[in-house]
């Protein structure tokens, strides 16, 4: 549905690139986030609380946004997005202690929330041929940006800059959409555009099958979202290029997004969905029980599996429930975000706990973890570490097992109801 006046390119672009931004603050928290934890004294609990507020704004963003979209426009919409992005980045290369850090970065979790408020739909809306694969090429440009995000951590730390400037480089691409978009006109949604009522769209979202895919979106994006944010935390000490496996999941990630068409069109959405699901659990199994460079093949499998989770969840809402509209997209990617957020800030928690656990009988967990390089204390805790991490991750695997039944019977499902409809449609 390509709308009069439209220059759906340059709208695509300008997408991406809002949503490179959300994905830097991503790679780059993941890099920066033990050096915070040091800096300000931070335990595991409350780096996963700071680190989980990202993902408490982005469900508030999202949700909110999806019922006002259709009202104010998209193009309004990315404007919020933007100021909230300035704002956010700007606080936290000013931090000086927990709650500046958990404030800034609520702030750009309600910016990331809002850029997906209006892209998805957008995507959606001018590619409405073409739904799920435009939404894989959207997307790529999320574990694209954690890739660039990364990169830019381990560069800059050979360069001697700190995590200030780090932070301070998604001001560029911050900008850079703020502009694009500013002088670009904007279509309606396609729910708008095609005449179905607000009503239909609400019973829409109340569809057995729309409520089984947005249950399912919890476990898929705990599987991609929280692992990708903490792998190099988790096995920091099981590896020395812990923060390179996220590099190469998330560079995996990309290359699958930019070739998600033949895929998708070969093993439908669903089919796409369960293979996902069991690469991801083989995946995590693998970086829970082995070490060295056997952990970078672990990365990869992971990687081929979570890589087409989030964009594919909102595909197949968007073409198998099409009422849903801007309502149904972004009520999906609340709803990841949201149990990421709860999963992330509980096993903060565990960790510590385990850590603990795993330490002589009544040490003091922050004294441990601040005690200098190379005494007793020290040791203790990265031997406690390195306990904890795989740890985590064995509990987490148990998510994308879950995944497989469930989209098991999701292809049975989608089977069933294509054989029911081709007579009507033959």
């Amino acid at each position: 549905m390509e709308q009069k006046n439209i220059n759906r390119t340059s709208l695509f672009w300008a997408s991406c690139m809002s949503l490179l931004v959300t994905s830097l603050s991503f790679g780059i928290r993941a890099g920066i986030l033990n050096r915070l934890g040091i800096e300000f004294s931070l335990n595991a609990q409350q780096l996963g609380t700071i680190a989980a507020t990202a993902f408490w704004g982005f469900p508030l963003a999202v949700v909110i946004g999806g019922f006002v979209v259709d009202i104010i426009g998209m193009k309004r919409l990315l404007v919020i997005a933007f100021l909230f992005h300035l704002l956010g980045i700007g606080l936290t290369v000013f931090a000086n202690g927990y709650w500046s850090l958990f404030i800034s970065t609520l702030l750009i979790g309600i910016a990331n929330g809002t850029v997906e408020a209006a892209c998805n739909p957008l995507v959606a809306t001018i590619y409405s041929e073409n739904k799920t694969t435009k939404l894989n090429h959207f997307h790529l440009w999320f574990p694209g940006g954690i890739v660039i995000g990364t990169l830019i951590v381990m560069l800059f730390d050979k360069m001697g800059l700190g995590w200030q400037v780090q932070v301070a480089t998604m001001f560029l691409p911050t900008l850079a959409y703020g502009y694009l978009f500013l002088k670009l006109d904007f279509p309606v949604t396609e729910r708008v555009a095609s005449g179905v009522s607000t009503g239909d769209m609400y019973k829409a979202v109340l569809t057995p099958l729309f409520i089984f895919m947005f249950i399912c979106m919890f476990g898929t994006a705990i599987t991609e979202l929280f692992t990708n944010q903490w792998v190099g935390l988790l096995l920091s000490k099981a590896t020395s290029n812990s923060l390179l496996l996220l590099t190469i999941t998330t560079g995996i990630m990309v290359i699958g997004r930019g070739f998600a068409e033949p895929i998708v069109h070969r093993f439908s959405p669903a089919g796409v969905l369960l293979a996902s699901a069991t690469l991801a659990a083989l995946g995590l199994y693998m970086m829970s029980t082995v070490n060295g460079n056997m952990l970078l093949v672990a990365a990869l499998l992971f990687g081929i599996g979570v890589c087409y989770f989030w964009p594919t969840m909102l595909g197949f809402v968007s073409e198998n429930i099409p009422k849903s509209g801007a309502v149904g997209m972004n009520l999906m990617g609340g709803a990841g975000m949201f149990a990421v957020s709860v999963y992330t800030a509980f096993m903060g928690g565990v960790y510590d706990n385990i850590i603990s656990k795993n330490l002589p009988s009544g040490a003091d967990l922050k004294a441990y973890q601040a005690a200098a390089a190379g005494s007793t204390e020290a040791t203790a805790f990265a031997n406690a570490q390195l306990v904890a991490g795989p740890e985590v991750i064995r509990t987490t695997l148990v998510i994308p097992i879950v995944l497989v039944v469930a989209f098991t019977g999701l292809v049975i499902y989608m089977r069933g109801r294509k054989k029911a409809q081709a007579p009507a449609t033959a």
